[in-house]
C-alpha cells in the first residue's frame, strides 16, 4: 500500500468523526461509560467481522500484550472523557476543544525519531521553533516543516474563534466539560503518535482494543452510573450509528492512515473534522450559525491547506 493511499484511507476517519458530536448528543440520556460499553461492543464485533473477512484473525495471537493495553487505554480513555465532556458542556464548544488533537499531533510528531523541531537562529531571522530542512532525512523519516507549524497555528486560531465567538462563550458552569475535552485532545494525539511506534502491528488488533474497552466500561458503569436507555427511535439510531461509524469503522481506517500514511498531513488536514462537525450541528439545529463561524471556517480550512502544501513539497 502506498503512502498516498494509506493517507486517503485515514481521511475517511475524519469524515466519520465529523458525526461524532451530533450522534453523541442524539444518544442522550445514556451516561458516558454505558455509551462507551455499547459503542465499543458494536465496534469490536465489526472489527472481528472485518478481520474474519480479510483472513486476519490468526494475526491477533501474535500481538504483544503491551500493545493491547496501550490501545485499550487510548480508546477507552478518549471516549469516556469525550462523552463526559459533551454531557457537561455545549456540544459544539466541547467538541471543538477536543478537536485540538490535530494541532497536538503535528507538534508531538516532532518527538518521533527523524521528526524534530529546532529553534531558529538570529542569522535566519526566525527565533521561533521551526522545522529541519527538506522534510525527510537520509532514512526517509518525515520531519516537521515551518508550513506544518503555520498551518497548525492557523487552524487553532479558527477553532478558538468558534469557541469564543458563540452566543454563550465560556461560562464557569461549563469549565468541567471544557477541561475534560482538553484531556480528550491530549489522549487522542498521544495515542495516534504512540501507535506509530507499533507500525508492524496488524490493524485487526483494533477489534480487541474495542472489546477490551467494553469489558472495562461495563463494571465501571455499574459501579458509578445509573443505567439509562434512549427514549425514542432517534436515540437508538444515534447510538447504533455511533458504534458502527465514529467508534467503529473510523478506528480501522485511521489506524491504517497513521501507521502507513503521512501522519503530519493527516494531523493538520484533520482540522476539517471540527469544521464539518460544527456545520453538521448547525444543520441539525443543535448549534446556531454566526459570522464568527464563517470566519473560523476560513481559518480552519486555510490552515489545513497550508499544512497539506508543506507535506507535499
Amino acid at each position: 500500500m502506498t503512502t498516498l493511499r494509506a493517507t486517503a484511507i485515514g481521511f475517511v476517519a475524519v469524515l466519520l468523526w465529523a458525526l461524532l458530536a451530533l450522534l453523541t448528543v442524539g444518544s442522550a440520556p445514556i451516561p458516558p461509560l454505558q455509551l462507551n460499553a455499547i459503542c465499543f461492543g458494536i465496534g469490536g464485533i465489526l472489527g472481528l467481522v472485518w478481520s474474519a473477512s480479510t483472513g486476519g484473525l490468526h494475526r491477533l495471537r501474535a500481538v504483544p500484550l503491551r500493545v493491547y493495553l496501550f490501545g485499550t487505554f487510548g480508546l477507552f480513555g478518549y471516549h469516556a472523557l469525550y462523552f463526559s465532556a459533551l454531557r457537561l458542556a455545549p456540544a459544539a464548544e466541547a467538541g471543538l476543544i477536543a478537536y485540538l488533537w490535530p494541532l497536538l499531533i503535528v507538534v508531538f510528531s516532532g518527538l518521533l525519531p527523524g521528526e524534530r523541531l529546532r529553534a531558529g537562529s538570529a542569522e535566519d531571522g526566525c527565533p521561533a521553533p521551526q522545522a529541519y530542512t527538506d522534510g525527510k532525512d537520509s532514512s526517509g523519516n518525515q520531519r516537521l516543516r515551518a508550513g506544518h507549524i503555520i498551518g497548525a497555528v492557523t487552524g487553532f486560531l479558527g477553532a478558538a474563534l468558534i469557541i469564543s465567538g458563540g452566543s454563550t462563550g465560556f461560562q464557569a458552569a461549563y469549565l468541567p466539560g471544557y477541561g475534560l475535552a482538553l484531556v480528550c485532545a491530549l489522549f487522542w494525539s498521544g495515542y495516534s503518535i504512540g501507535s506509530r511506534s507499533f507500525g508492524t502491528i496488524p490493524t485487526d488488533s483494533v477489534a480487541i482494543f474495542c472489546l477490551a474497552s467494553t469489558m472495562l466500561s461495563v463494571p465501571l458503569h455499574l459501579a458509578f452510573e445509573v443505567t439509562q436507555w434512549p427514549a425514542d427511535a432517534t436515540g437508538w439510531i444515534s447510538t447504533v450509528a455511533l458504534g458502527l461509524g465514529p467508534v467503529g469503522l473510523a478506528f480501522y481506517v485511521w489506524d491504517i492512515g497513521v501507521k502507513r500514511g503521512d501522519i503530519q498531513m493527516l494531523g493538520t488536514a484533520s482540522y476539517a473534522a471540527p469544521l464539518l462537525s460544527t456545520l453538521v450541528l448547525v444543520i441539525a439545529g443543535v448549534t446556531q450559525a454566526s459570522w464568527s463561524l464563517a470566519a473560523a471556517a476560513v481559518l480552519v480550512t486555510g490552515g489545513a491547506v497550508i499544512a497539506a502544501r508543506a507535506s507535499f513539497r
